[in-house]
């Protein structure tokens, strides 16, 4: 006679106790995946084994005095974890408590934020209280279908002639501002938040100067400038991880705005120090280097940040976004530029030569390109802004033999007219820092300039 299980079980203590112990067994089990130890440490790269997290979650460290230490995983290699600390690790001893949270790290979103500094975890810098946010998304978002996404087809006034009129920017296009440092990236960046029509303004100070953060808010943005903006502050003290945050907070925030039909504005200073913090946690973990030092993660990270930015569907609104590249050494050739300049819808470079000599903005038109130009702009512009880099190539080219008076006039008409016409290209080519050109005012003033041939 077979017996159902659960009168077997009741008729036969001995299984009870065997089913109580494999239930006890079990729950420790449990507990032991949900709380591990602290094993190794070396530079920022924390090890733990004993319990189980996935890539992106949350942990706290916790030392016996009960102090705690926020870590995120970053890696796993057999039952160990690979944890990476967003704040200070002060005080850590061996065989600390590991506890996963289960949570991953999120932005705070809402109209709430405008006119607020927050750092890369989402708390707020400044000395206007407690943020209140209307809800609360992961920072890393979710990819947009390209087969969605409306088409780039109008151009956006930034404020600054020679972009408006030469290298036209649409509504939803991704530029870069290349340059090496002290160039004046931060002030032409500056001059479009202040100039740009836009909704709001997201700004991302990523691994920059902490000096940098409050001079940027107080003399730069300014409190008009303020008052429709969200600044994500994550300086160059910062860990890796708050800075990688920093970049991928910004553009949730951005999102949440275009998702509710906002025209954003989002600026990032800049995408090199985010790619310096993922080679900082890939080469700690010990990811293999590939191109001058870089992992190959590093440029895998670029285009996932990059492509959230752009228009949205049909129904919500646009991010345009401006993302300033570092060229160590002047080399337009470094890893991180030549990535960014074959992800991004155009590249703005910004010449020493020209910034030294007093130039501002110190634009190289030779070697800037908008790839959304033939679509947001009329022909009559396109052909007055290819004449215009005609003319502007060809004095450079000669520039030598005409510096030393070796060139000699009427050996080239296309050179002559160039020479004639350089003192009023150069001042097209310049803007003060405080004055705003339009978009029709740009254009009428190029039509005058290609005009005087």
């Amino acid at each position: 006679m077979i017996l159902p299980v659960t009168e077997f079980v009741d008729r036969n203590s001995d299984w009870k106790k065997r089913l109580s112990r494999y239930t006890r067994r079990a729950q420790h089990n449990m507990e032991a995946r949900i709380e591990g130890k602290l094993v190794r440490m070396v530079g920022l790269t924390m090890e733990a084994v004993g319990c189980q997290a996935a890539v992106g979650a949350q942990c706290l460290v916790v030392n016996p005095n009960g102090s705690q230490v926020e870590a995120e995983v970053v890696g796993f290699s057999g039952e160990k974890l690979f944890l990476m600390p967003t704040g200070s690790l002060a005080g850590l001893v061996p065989n600390a408590r590991v506890i996963p949270t289960g949570r991953t790290y999120q932005a705070p979103v809402g109209d709430q934020l405008l006119g607020r500094v927050i750092d890369g975890a989402g708390r707020p810098l400044d000395d206007k209280g407690r943020l209140h946010a209307d809800d609360y998304v992961p920072i890393y978002g979710s990819t947009i279908n390209p087969l969605t996404r409306q088409a780039i087809k109008e151009p956006l006034d930034v404020g600054v002639r020679a972009i408006n009129a030469i290298l036209p920017v649409g509504r939803g296009q991704r530029m870069g501002l290349f340059a090496g440092s002290g160039v004046g990236k931060s002030v032409l960046l500056g001059m479009m938040t202040r100039f740009t029509e836009a909704d709001v303004i997201v700004v991302g100070l990523i691994g920059e100067r902490g000096r940098e953060v409050k001079d940027f808010i107080d003399n730069i943005l300014g409190e008009e400038g303020l008052e429709r903006s969200v600044v994500v502050a994550a300086p160059a003290d910062s860990p890796p991880v708050m800075r990688l945050h920093g970049a991928a907070m910004s553009t949730a925030i951005a999102e949440s705005f275009r998702a509710k039909g906002k025209n954003v504005l989002l600026l990032m200073d800049s995408l090199t120090r985010y790619a310096q913090a993922q080679r900082e946690i890939a080469l700690a973990i010990g990811e293999p280097p590939a191109t001058r030092g870089y992992p190959p993660s590093v440029f895998a990270r670029i285009p996932q940040l990059v492509e959230r930015a752009g228009n949205g569907a049909v129904g919500e609104g646009s991010i345009t976004a401006f993302y300033t590249v570092l060229a160590e050494g002047d080399d337009q050739q470094d890893p991180v530029a030549d990535a960014a300049r074959a992800i991004l819808d155009g590249h703005i470079v910004l010449s020493r030569q020209l910034a030294e000599s007093g130039h501002f903005p110190s634009i190289d038109i030779e070697g800037s390109i908008s790839r959304v130009m033939p679509e947001i702009t009329e022909k009559n512009q396109q052909q007055n802004a290819q004449r215009f880099r005609q003319l502007i190539s060809s004095y450079q080219q000669n520039r030598d033999l005409i510096s030393v008076g070796a060139y000699s006039r009427g050996s080239d008409p296309q050179v002559d007219e160039a020479i004639a016409m350089n003192p009023q290209l150069m001042k097209f080519l310049k803007q003060g820092m405080d004055e705003a050109v339009s978009y029709k005012e740009s254009l009428g003033y190029l039509e005058q300039i290609i005009g005087m041939r």
